[in-house]
Parts: C-alpha cells; sequence; structure tokens
C-alpha cells in the first residue's frame, strides 16, 4: 500500500514561468490538465443499498451500469464499493451488460456520498510528472457529515491503485466542480461558490487566486458572478452552468423562458461569458445548451437537470438527458464541439433526485496517473 502525504503548507517558492499580467509572483510551472486529455481511468462510486438512494435504487443502478458500460468500453472504469458483497452485487449487475469486465476495476472503501469529483483527487502535471491534488473538502460548505468522503483521496492513492503517483494534500477547501480549465492556464469558476465564507472563511478573493495559482498553476481566472441551478446544493458549481470544451469554446447553461426564474440570472451569465476574451483577445465560441423543462421532487421542489453537466472520456461524450423535448437540441448543439467522439446521451433523470448528475459522479484521470490494477 503506498503511504498517505501528510498535510503541508504552499511552497513558498515556486518555480516561476516567464511574467504573467495577472499572477507574476505565482505562477509555477504546474498544470492543471484539462478533460479532454487522453485518459486512463475514471472513477465512480457505486450508490450502497442503504444509502441516499435507496428510495430509487433500482432505476439510479440502470444509470450506473449505463455509465460503467460507456465507459469500460473505452478506457479503464474504477468502481467505488462498499464491500465485497456490494462489490459482488454491482458484479452481477454488470454482467447482464456490454460492460468490459477486463477494463473495470473495484476499489472496497468507505464513502459518504457518491459524488466523486469533488471528493476525489484532481490531476496535475508538475514539470511533467502527474500529481494528485488532495483538497480538502468540508461536505459542501459544512451541509453535511463527510468524514470519509474527506478521507476518500488519500485512501484512494493508499489502495496502489495509482501505482506510484504521488499524492499532494493542499490545506485549502476545494471542489472538482467548481472549477474549469483549459489547460492552459485559465480557470473558470463562480464567485458565489469559491468566495463563500462556507468554504475558505479567512480568504479574500486575492488570497483564493493566489491559491488557485500555487496550486494549479492558474494564471488567468474568469468568475461567474451570475446563475445557479435551482436545487443546486453545492453553491453554484461551474460545471452544472458552463464548461470548457476546449480551449476555444465554452458551452453553456441557457434560458429563453422569460417566465423561468432561471431567465435573469442566466441572461446575466450569458453577458459575462459574452464578454469574456481568449489569451490574445478573441471572443470565445459559446454554445448556448437549454435548459430542461422543471423535473420536481415529491415535496414539489425543483431538481438541477442541466446539460452542462457532461463527462469528456476517452472518444466519447457521455452527456445527462432527461426524456425532455430540449434533449435533442442539447446534443445536437454538443456534437460539433467534439467532432472526434461519440455523443452518447445517459438518462439521468434518477441522479439528479440527489442534486447531482453525471460529471458530478464521476472523476476522470490522465494517462499518465499510473493506474494499476494491483
Amino acid at each position: 500500500m503506498a503511504a498517505a502525504s501528510s498535510r503541508h503548507p504552499f511552497p513558498k517558492n515556486p518555480r516561476r514561468k516567464p511574467f504573467s499580467p495577472l499572477f507574476p509572483t505565482y505562477v509555477t510551472s504546474l498544470r492543471f490538465l484539462p478533460e479532454w486529455e487522453k485518459q486512463s481511468a475514471v472513477l465512480i462510486a457505486w450508490p450502497p443499498r442503504n444509502g441516499d438512494f435507496a428510495p430509487w435504487l433500482d432505476e439510479v443502478e440502470q444509470t450506473y451500469a449505463a455509465i460503467a458500460e460507456a465507459v469500460s468500453t473505452r478506457e479503464t472504469l474504477l468502481v467505488a464499493c462498499q464491500d465485497q458483497s456490494h462489490e459482488q452485487h454491482i458484479g452481477e449487475i454488470l454482467a447482464n451488460t456490454a460492460a468490459d469486465p477486463d477494463r473495470t476495476v473495484f476499489i472496497r472503501i468507505p464513502y459518504n456520498d457518491i459524488w466523486v469529483r469533488d471528493t476525489a483527487p484532481l490531476s496535475r502535471q508538475n514539470d511533467g510528472r502527474v500529481e494528485l491534488l488532495d483538497f480538502r473538502f468540508n461536505g459542501w460548505g459544512g451541509k453535511y457529515e463527510c468524514a470519509d468522503d474527506a478521507a476518500l483521496a488519500a485512501r484512494l492513492v493508499a489502495s496502489g491503485i495509482f501505482g506510484h503517483t504521488p499524492r499532494v494534500a493542499v490545506d485549502f477547501v476545494l471542489e472538482g466542480g467548481s472549477i474549469e480549465t483549459d489547460g492552459l492556464g485559465t480557470l473558470l469558476t463562480t464567485s458565489h461558490c469559491l468566495l463563500n465564507p462556507n468554504r475558505n472563511p479567512d480568504c479574500s478573493r486575492t488570497d483564493i487566486e493566489a491559491r488557485l495559482a500555487e496550486t494549479l498553476g492558474a494564471d488567468r481566472i474568469l468568475w461567474l458572478d451570475h446563475g445557479k441551478a435551482e436545487g443546486d446544493d453545492t453553491d453554484a458549481h461551474v460545471d452544472t452552468l458552463a464548461r470548457f470544451c476546449s480551449e476555444h469554446t465554452i458551452a453553456y447553461t441557457a434560458c429563453d423562458d422569460e417566465s423561468d426564474p432561471h431567465y435573469s440570472p442566466l441572461k446575466a451569465m450569458e453577458r459575462q461569458l459574452q464578454a469574456m476574451t481568449q489569451r490574445d483577445g478573441r471572443p470565445y465560441t459559446l454554445v448556448p445548451l437549454p435548459i430542461p423543462k422543471p423535473i420536481r421532487d415529491e415535496e414539489g421542489l425543483r431538481l438541477p437537470a442541466t446539460y452542462a453537466n457532461f463527462l469528456i472520456i476517452n472518444g466519447a461524450v457521455l452527456v445527462p438527458v432527461y426524456a425532455d423535448p430540449a434533449d435533442a437540441l442539447a446534443l445536437e448543439r454538443l456534437a460539433p464541439c467534439f467532432p472526434d467522439r461519440e455523443i452518447v446521451p445517459i438518462r439521468c433523470t434518477p441522479l439528479i433526485r440527489q442534486y447531482g448528475s453525471l460529471h458530478c459522479m464521476s472523476m476522470q484521470f490522465p494517462e499518465a496517473a499510473g493506474v494499476t490494477r494491483a
């Protein structure tokens, strides 16, 4: 088993690249890897029988099986599970699908929630070598019990699944769903989440920007100040709102129905995106994704269904769909953004019953992450 590293402060003297107009002090040789680069594996955590999805488990497991099939036929699938019995149960489900058993690896490990986008380690390059960043996780601002989720990244690395790829513990609260990267040093995020005092209350915006530069090599941060999907309990994670499809293209959640409560904030977000530019001053290519009609829970509260919560994998893009007329339009608009990948719709209405969707429940790892069956 790999030994877990202890937490340590940020480096005082990071290696510097040439001058950057935004963060000349903190820009380093670090690189936060974009989702579209070649991957070695995707991690999911299978819902346990007695978990939050218990009332709808059959439906949810059908969605998980579809995701498992789509991933494992293209790359390694890592499946976190609770114990031997849980692993056997999952194996029986996958045996009735086209999922590739030779590319499916089970990891018995405790977890509170299945939203590994926010609890698994993030991947960066440090002078070309991949490192796994273990940021602090506090249950989306102290909303939920999270002791096992907070330890998930360290336990995954200690399991040996990543071989000798090192873990770097970071004493800073950050969730993977709260940031997007173009792979060239630009981050896209929301002020409602990262500046929320329930994350890093002692940090100013300047402090947070410096931390992102120190840990992820970010020298440009684009802040969205508007937009939030109703029912989203993450304080407006950007992966429900706006996503880099490439260094030049951003797909975003849009609303044209003036009677929808999302209309005004999403129009304000759209205007911000239109004002943002690439490094060379050119505007981004913006791709509006429709928002589905309201899907509500048993108490009538709207659930956070958006098409922006897609997952890019080797050779494909898995796109959440919701049995809504807007599904077809979302798939049609995303296809030109990924001309070399298959667009694969995944029914995700069961997932949003617990306020997340496809991207939220998955985490990709790059080709050089050293994923092993050992």
